[in-house]
């Protein structure tokens, strides 16, 4: 059993962390606001500061919502870099950009401790029924540490490479689900304002080879409208920020990725920035001059 300290307890941290308290392990928690109560009942020790985290835990977990918050956790003022003495492992678990990524996991190996990279997939669903898919990035020797860990949070666990590799292999799952979300918006508008009726296209559809998670789960939630989040648009728009930044910084082009992104903020233009990214389709409505939800009323 380790010492493991969790910083960042929302939507996702906060399940992931009680999966690690129910598999034994001594828990160290920190967050902006109180620790849940549901985690210091189960036994997670509240810290004040994530200095102090770092202090009392041999292995460190972050899971922030972007890359400054990230920054500011490790190397701010009480951050978790002034904690840290050598032998241990911090394993940012976020979802933020590869290259500061790298950036971040050289300061911290000049501290003599190792460094993963191991953002997620599989929304809160996922963090509470320890299904997530977890992509690594760092040493062989410090993931073989950290996989127990991990098996307590995900199913799907893949060493993708170095330190930043996990974070690629994130963003290319957010541009593949942005633009598939994306495509089953497009393509139920198109059956809907066609006269078909759209939840017999989609039903039609999962039996072909345009079957896919995003066209069951999302295609529903376009059809039923039901746009709570879920996953919110204002996090998948930084994401692709992500995407298009580190392509920028490549010196290519994702010309898909860059249009869905512009959906993305034509939705939060009207005020959807907390939607759920399925709401993408309400963008793509108001192009067409077409509502889906008034032909399914009409």
């Amino acid at each position: 059993m380790s010492k493991v300290g969790f910083i960042g307890l929302g939507i996702m941290g906060a399940p992931m962390a009680l999966n690690l308290l129910k598999g034994g392990h001594a828990l160290f928690a920190h967050t902006r606001r109180t620790v849940p109560g549901e985690l210091t009942a189960a036994g997670a020790a509240a810290c004040d500061s994530a200095k102090a985290v770092a202090q009392a835990a041999d292995i460190v977990i972050t899971m922030l919502p972007d890359t400054p918050n990230v920054d500011e956790v490790l190397f701010g003022e009480n951050g978790v870099a002034a904690g840290l003495t050598p032998g241990k492992l911090v394993i940012d678990m976020s979802s933020i950009s590869p290259l500061a990524t790298r950036g971040f996991a050289q300061r911290i190996n000049a501290l003599g401790c190792d460094y993963l990279d191991a953002p997620v997939s599989g929304g809160e669903v996922g963090a509470k029924a320890a299904t997530l898919t977890i992509m690594v990035g760092g040493p062989q020797a410090a993931f073989e540490r950290a996989k127990p860990l991990f098996e307590l949070m995900g199913r799907n666990i893949t060493l993708v490479g170095g330190n930043g590799d996990g974070q690629t292999a994130k963003v290319a799952n957010q541009i593949i689900v942005a633009l598939t979300i994306e495509a089953v918006g497009e393509a139920l508008l198109f059956a809907a304002k066609a006269g078909a009726d759209p939840a017999k296209v989609r039903e039609a559809l999962m039996g072909g080879f345009a079957s896919s998670r995003v066209l069951e789960v999302h295609g529903e939630r376009m059809i039923k409208r039901t746009f709570d989040p879920g996953f919110r648009i204002e996090l998948h728009q930084k994401d692709l920020n992500l995407a298009l930044d580190t392509a920028r910084a490549l010196g290519m082009a994702l010309p898909n990725t860059a249009s869905t992104q512009q959906l993305f903020s034509a939705c939060a233009a009207q005020g959807g920035q907390g939607w759920d990214h399925s709401a993408i389709v309400r963008a793509l409505e108001l192009m067409a001059n077409f509502s889906t939800d008034a032909a399914a009323k009409a």
